[in-house]
């Protein structure tokens, strides 16, 4: 009897044993099934990822602003139909939606004196220089009203007025003038000019743009050719 009660035990104790051994070995089998099935996943959203950097790559660099621009012209399409449906006036509707700022800012802008539309012409460019060195003037009311008192009078000519040639400008007036023709000088010598044409130059070129690239050659590669090509013009060279 002890010996089949120890034979049994045994047995039952090998039994769970192996019910143990099996249970842990199919947790490893999950967690490692688990484990690839997370390795796939982060495989195919790498090369997802990819994929979208590389045709983000190939697009142009201002891809984003087109697209941006497209996608509220649309948007601004789509709203001017919509306000024609309903039989509604799409500014009307458009500025109900702007607010007080904005409206602000906006005014603030076309209130904007001389704005610089470009180079239209040299008229319009002398008009625009006109009104920004009249803006910069500064009057000075305590010379003002003492020429006022001098001249009396004559302070506003008529047509009988002789003060031709009366008045002297101060010191600080002629200072003025030079250091703001100065300032003029020094700006208009940073400007872009067209270069006058040699007519007397010799012509190496076949165009324009071949004429510009001997230009570069020669301020680059000038004083090491200079030998050279005097030789070919003379006709000594080896």
């Amino acid at each position: 009897m002890a010996t089949n009660c120890e034979i049994s035990s045994t047995g039952s104790e090998g039994g769970s044993n192996e019910t143990v051994s099996s249970q842990k070995r199919e947790e490893r089998l999950r967690k490692f099934r688990e484990l690839h099935f997370k390795r796939n996943e982060a495989r195919k959203l790498n090369h997802q990822e990819v994929v979208e950097e590389d045709k983000r790559l190939k697009l142009p660099s201002n891809w984003e602003a087109k697209k941006a621009r497209l996608e509220w012209e649309l948007s601004e399409d789509q709203k001017k139909k919509e306000c024609v449906a309903r039989g509604e006036d799409y500014d009307r509707v458009k500025l109900l939606e702007v607010t007080a700022d904005d409206a602000e800012r906006w005014e603030r802008k076309k209130k904007k004196k001389n704005p610089d539309t470009g180079f239209a012409g040299y008229a319009e460019a002398q008009f625009r220089q006109y009104q920004r060195l009249s803006k910069q003037i500064r009057p000075d009311m305590n010379n003002y009203e003492k020429q006022r008192e001098e001249c009396g009078e004559d302070f506003h000519p008529t047509s009988n007025s002789l003060i031709h040639g009366t008045h002297v400008p101060t010191k600080e007036g002629i200072d003025r003038m030079v250091e703001d023709v100065e300032k003029q000088i020094e700006k208009r010598s940073k400007y872009s000019r067209r270069r006058a044409h040699n007519d007397d130059a010799d012509i190496d070129y076949i165009n324009e743009r071949n004429a510009k690239f001997n230009q570069k050659a020669e301020r680059f590669y000038g004083k090491y050719t200079a030998e050279i090509k005097q030789n070919l013009e003379r006709g000594t060279a080896v």
